[in-house]
């Protein structure tokens, strides 16, 4: 067998229009994939990351300034006491002492004040520490300035003032320590809903991503995958073109390749089988015309050893013309085995049709035709489940003695559709239970009709099941007859038609 040579124009198959631009290579294709699908995730992640030190550093600052407020106004507060206890005894006694102790305890008052002062306070809390220092300076006033002492009534109306104002300092702070951390509580909880809106959004967008990139991915496994199944179904006219990378884009080439040259080898195979269709049916033709003008004894009479050679010649012709015919028919049937043309089919419909066609060769020798379908629709190619199931019970028809019994059901089990054909036949040994499916077996059981098989409508009822993703076998039961079970799959799942 010639071909063409391998390379040939190799490059100009796989140059394709490519409307997007393709990375080199199928593997760069998936890095740069999963780091475009990564983008977003990772802004997302260092957004968060960012949001969240941010929300910390300004926690811990307020956390920090509010218990240093809080601290700072409880101590000025205890000052407080220490004043106004010292007040009204300068106030009921006079002594220089409790004086000298006053002005010390007023000092501390205001470095303490001035303290808390240089805290970043809010605007309630500053307002009360200066309205409690300045009742405070008040205070030492009223007490240590020049000019009369003042009655012990207005020191101790003032002492009550001062200590009314430390209460509303201490108060003012704890409240601004209560609203730092509600507004923290506040912060953290709109943190947790930008955090879950950004997340989502980040993960619906690197979704999208995704989708995008699979499909730009899947597009040329696609292609590769139509091609292979072009190829399995024995289409070879459309040329194949796969898009993508570099690498995928040559794989596609070498798949044309091989299409132009399955292409080659179908056409060679055709032009073969025709050919020696012809050169043997030429001689065998003239072999048999000969024969049969033996037979009628146009070259004279015969004598009955001569008819019985004649006879001979003849019979072994008609064979072999038959035997040639039926060799082209299972090459074409194999041809077709690999093209199917799948759709729903009613399992039951089928079978009562096909049975139909077999009831008056039944009916002639006597025998029963059984028929117990359930309703089951299987995803097939009608055609093709048809030839199974009619060499099925042609077979049976044949080797089922006169008044014997044909029974063939139907049913669905575990999501596939099985079909029994069983007879009342001589059956089949058991070391011939996978011979039978092979081309040209014939076996040791003889046909009630007398008239031998080819061999060939097993070999081609496998083909077609197999070719349907099921398989086709002998069941051995322990009873007389011969038992065919073929089981498929209802909804096409695995045919190998489709997996090539």
């Amino acid at each position: 067998m010639t071909g063409r040579p391998i390379e040939g124009n190799l490059s100009d198959m796989t140059e394709t229009t490519k409307p997007l631009r393709y990375p080199r290579s199928f593997l760069a294709m998936l890095l740069a994939g999963f780091a475009v699908v990564a983008v977003p995730l990772t802004a997302a992640l260092a957004y968060s990351a960012w949001d969240t030190r941010r929300l910390t550093e300004a926690s811990s600052s307020a956390v920090v300034d509010a218990a240093q407020a809080a601290r700072a106004s409880r101590s000025l507060a205890n000052r407080i006491s220490g004043i106004e206890r010292l007040a009204r005894q300068a106030a009921a006694l006079g002594a220089d002492e409790l004086m000298e102790d006053l002005a010390a305890a007023h000092q501390g008052f205001a470095r303490a004040a001035d303290e808390l002062l240089q805290l970043p306070l809010a605007g309630a809390q500053l307002q009360a520490v200066k309205g409690t220092v300045g009742e405070e300076r008040k205070l030492h006033d009223l007490l240590a300035g020049p000019g009369p002492a003042a009655a012990q009534e207005v020191v101790a109306a003032q002492i009550e003032r001062l200590a009314a104002q430390a209460r509303d300092m201490v108060a003012t702070s704890n409240l601004v320590a209560d609203r730092q951390v509600e507004r923290l509580s506040v912060a953290a909880e709109a943190l947790q809903s930008r955090l879950v809106l950004l997340v989502s959004l980040s993960t619906a967008l690197a979704l999208a991503v995704a989708l995008v990139i699979t499909r730009l991915i899947a597009r040329p496994i696609g292609e590769i995958d139509a091609s292979i199944r072009q190829l399995g179904g024995a289409d070879f006219a459309r040329p194949i073109r796969v898009r993508g990378p570099r690498d995928l884009r040559h794989l596609g080439g070498r798949l044309d390749w091989l299409r132009r040259r399955l292409s080659e080898a179908e056409t060679q195979k055709n032009r073969f089988l025709r050919h020696v269709s012809h050169e043997l049916k030429s001689p065998l033709t003239a072999v048999r015309e000969g024969a049969e003008l033996l037979n009628d004894q146009v070259g004279g009479p015969l004598a009955p050893q001569q008819r019985q050679v004649v006879s001979i010649m003849r019979d072994n012709s008609v064979k072999l013309q038959r035997m040639i015919e039926e060799l082209l028919d299972y090459q074409r049937m194999l041809h077709a085995a690999a093209a199917l043309q799948l759709g729903p089919v009613p399992l039951d419909a089928l079978i009562r049709e096909t049975a139909r066609s077999h009831l008056i060769a039944a009916r002639a020798k006597g025998q029963r035709l059984e028929l117990a379908l359930d309703a089951a629709t299987v995803q097939c190619d009608r055609a093709k489940l048809r030839t199974v199931v009619d060499n099925l019970i042609g077979n049976a028809v044949k080797f089922t003695p006169a008044g014997g019994t044909i029974s063939v059901s139907a049913r669905e089990r575990n999501g596939e559709a099985v079909i029994d054909v069983i007879d009342s036949g001589p059956g089949i040994p058991p070391e011939e239970r996978e011979s039978v499916f092979d081309l040209f077996f014939r076996g040791r059981a003889k046909s009630s009709g007398g008239v031998k098989g080819s061999g060939l409508g097993l070999a081609i009822a496998r083909e077609l099941v197999e070719a349907h993703g099921g398989r086709i076998a002998v069941v051995s039961e322990g009873r007389g007859g011969a038992h065919f079970r073929v089981v498929l799959p209802r909804s096409g799942a695995g045919i190998l038609a489709e997996a090539a």
